[in-house]
C-alpha cells in the first residue's frame, strides 16, 4: 500500500479506495474537504506493487488502514469494509467515518467477475477504459474476496460512538442497499442516505461531496 497526501494541516482525512478503482477515482471522495486527505493506493491499483499471494483480506488490508494516522475516515466499497474491520477492533481509531457503497458487512458477499466489474463499468470514454485496464490486475483479488465478511458479528461495532455515514446505492447489484442499510443500523451513531441510483459516484458526485464536507464539517 502507498499514501500520497493532499493538502496540510487538520483534520486529517484517511480515503480507503474501492476495488479496481483508478487513481483519478480514488481521490474524489476527498474533494473538498479541509485539511490534509491521506489517499490510500492498496496493492495492484495505480502505481502500487502487486498485491503479495493472499493479499484480499479484510482483516490485513484493516491492519494496513491501521498504520495511517488519521482523525476521520473514508471508505469506498472495499475501503469501506476494510474500515468496518478496523472499527470493530479499535472503535475510538476516528472522530468520524463515512462508508461509501458497502458491499459487505457479515453476511458473505455474491461471487464476482472481473467481467462483471468491467461490464458494470460506466462513464467517459476514457474512464471506462482505464477501469478496465485497472481491473486486469486484480484476479487474485476476485478469487479470494467472495466468501468473506467485513464483521463476523455486527455486533462487533456496538461501541463505536463516532458519528458514521453511511451512502449506498438503489439498484447496484454489488453494493446492494441491504448492506447500506444493515450497516447503518450497526454504528450507534449511524446515518443513512440512500441515493436512487445504481452508480451514485458518477450521477450525484456533487451531491455526495456537498454531503461529506457538511457531515466532516460536524
Amino acid at each position: 500500500m502507498i499514501t500520497q497526501p493532499y493538502g496540510s494541516g487538520s483534520p486529517v482525512t484517511l480515503v480507503a479506495h474501492g476495488l479496481g478503482a483508478t487513481p483519478g477515482e480514488a481521490r474524489i471522495p476527498a474533494s473538498g474537504l479541509p485539511g490534509t486527505r491521506v489517499v490510500v493506493t492498496l496493492p495492484s491499483h495505480g502505481d502500487a506493487p502487486d498485491a503479495p499471494e493472499g493479499y484480499w483480506d479484510y482483516g490485513r488490508i484493516a491492519a494496513d488502514l491501521g498504520t495511517v494516522p488519521a482523525d476521520h475516515a473514508i471508505g469506498v466499497s472495499l475501503g469501506a469494509g476494510a474500515l468496518v474491520r478496523l472499527l470493530s477492533v479499535e472503535p475510538d481509531r476516528f472522530a468520524r467515518v463515512a462508508l461509501l457503497l458497502p458491499a459487505v458487512l457479515d453476511q458473505p458477499r455474491q461471487p464476482f467477475t472481473l467481467q462483471q466489474l468491467a461490464d458494470l463499468t460506466t462513464g467517459p470514454p476514457a474512464y471506462v477504459a482505464e477501469r478496465r485496464a485497472a481491473l486486469t490486475r486484480l484476479e487474485a483479488a476476485a478469487a479470494q474476496l467472495p466468501g468473506q465478511v467485513a464483521v463476523a458479528d455486527a455486533s462487533s461495532l456496538a461501541s463505536v460512538t463516532a458519528p458514521v455515514l453511511v451512502i449506498g446505492a438503489v439498484g447496484d447489484p454489488l453494493h446492494p442497499e441491504d448492506v447500506a442499510k444493515a450497516t447503518a443500523a450497526a454504528f450507534p451513531e449511524g446515518e443513512l442516505w440512500l441515493i436512487d441510483s445504481a452508480a451514485p459516484m458518477i450521477t450525484h458526485r456533487t451531491e455526495i461531496r456537498h454531503r461529506l464536507v457538511s457531515f466532516f464539517a460536524g
